[in-house]
């Protein structure tokens, strides 16, 4: 694994903009994150680590549907490696906890496997910890767009310790509800990259779809919602993600919009 650990300074701040750049100039079948070069990404835990998320406020998450029960969890932020405690982890609390409305944890494949979690405090913006940006509701991926999974799980194997990342290109909707990729449960409200016989098992549920903007910051287009039964492998059945938009979080919690309203990234 090759990474530049360029050190962005202030000349360019806010949301989607790592301090130390992922290292995406191959197409690769998973390999290990360069340190911190995701700065975003959220382990979600309760007795143990239990999914991914995704900072997008300092004191909002977002994570999947499906990762929340009548558990008490708390994030963990700047993990690199569950095995070793490496100094810039911060573990916060979870107040709150939104579910989209319309989820319905016996159908996974209805769709609206989105979740918003409030934190008891905001976490500490620095080198190691940003949020991503949110797309608008006009937001568009177009077909074979290069976008990027990120997880502690590995492709096909155990769980990883330390976080890992694949090249995920984007299939478009009219491809993916093929009846020989995910037919009708592959919804619009849904977006599914990959697919191909080197698909990566690149996501813990509620871990996030990074793609590169025009403006150059990373965005968070998708949750992590499912895969199919017989493996992260299967040709032609990506991982499906939900799809995120700003109008989606906002008819989720009122909160979040006087969050919008009051915050710039």
């Amino acid at each position: 694994m090759f990474c530049l650990n360029l050190h962005l300074t202030a000349s360019v701040s806010g949301c989607g903009v790592p301090s130390y750049w992922p290292n995406t100039s191959r197409v690769v079948n998973g390999e290990e994150a360069c340190l911190y070069s995701w700065p975003w990404q959220v382990s979600l835990e309760s007795f143990y680590p239990t999914c991914g998320g995704t900072l997008i406020a300092p004191d909002w998450v977002l994570t999947a549907a499906l990762c929340i029960t009548l558990h008490t969890y708390r994030v963990v932020l700047a993990e690199h490696d569950m095995d070793k405690e490496e100094g810039p982890e911060q573990s916060i609390m979870v107040a709150k906890m939104f579910i989209h409305p319309k989820w319905n944890d016996n159908c996974v494949s209805c769709g609206n496997d989105i979740a918003l979690l409030k934190l008891e405090k905001s976490a500490s913006l620095n080198d190691k910890v940003k949020p991503a940006c949110l797309p608008e509701h006009s937001s568009t991926l177009t077909h074979n767009q290069p976008c990027y999974g990120v997880t502690f799980s590995a492709a096909g194997g155990p769980r990883a310790t330390r976080l890992q990342q694949a090249l995920l290109p984007v299939v478009d909707h009219s491809v993916c509800s093929q009846s020989d990729w995910w037919g009708s449960s592959a919804k619009t409200t849904m977006v599914c990259p990959g697919g191909d016989s080197k698909s990566a098992c690149h996501g813990d549920s509620g871990g996030p779809l990074n793609c590169k903007g025009r403006d150059n910051r990373w965005y968070v287009e998708g949750v992590t919602s499912f895969v199919d039964g017989r493996g992260c492998n299967t040709p032609k059945k990506p991982t499906v993600f939900t799809r995120v938009g700003t109008d989606v979080l906002i008819n989720m919690n009122n909160n979040f919009k006087k969050y919008l309203s009051s915050f710039h990234c």
